[in-house]
């Protein structure tokens, strides 16, 4: 019968050990996991970055050609129209008194 009963307390013994082993295993493997997370998050946020320092770069740069664009058009109109000014200066005012004088 003392046979027994220390078969069962060393079962028991074993079961509690055995039970210890798999939370302290359970708590790495959370750990893991969390740590895992973490990494996996901290790349794709530095991912995600460095994709918005990249997009932002190129919409500036296509900001600053459509910036010169706009500035060359308008250097061309006011070319064009002192251009035309110099040309016509004299047609015009001539016109603008024949009308007044009429």
């Amino acid at each position: 019968m003392e046979n027994m009963i220390k078969k069962i307390v060393d079962a028991d013994d074993e079961a509690k050990a055995l039970e210890q082993k798999n939370l302290l295993e359970k708590e790495k493997l959370s750990e893991k996991i969390e740590d895992d997370a973490k990494r996996i998050y901290e790349e794709y946020m530095k991912s995600a970055e460095e994709t918005v320092k990249r997009n932002d770069e190129q919409e500036e740069k296509e900001a600053q050609k459509q910036s010169a664009d706009i500035k060359n058009k308008q250097k061309s109109a006011m070319i064009k129209l002192k251009s035309d000014y110099e040309c016509s200066c004299d047609k015009w005012v001539d016109r603008i008194v024949e009308r007044t004088l009429e």
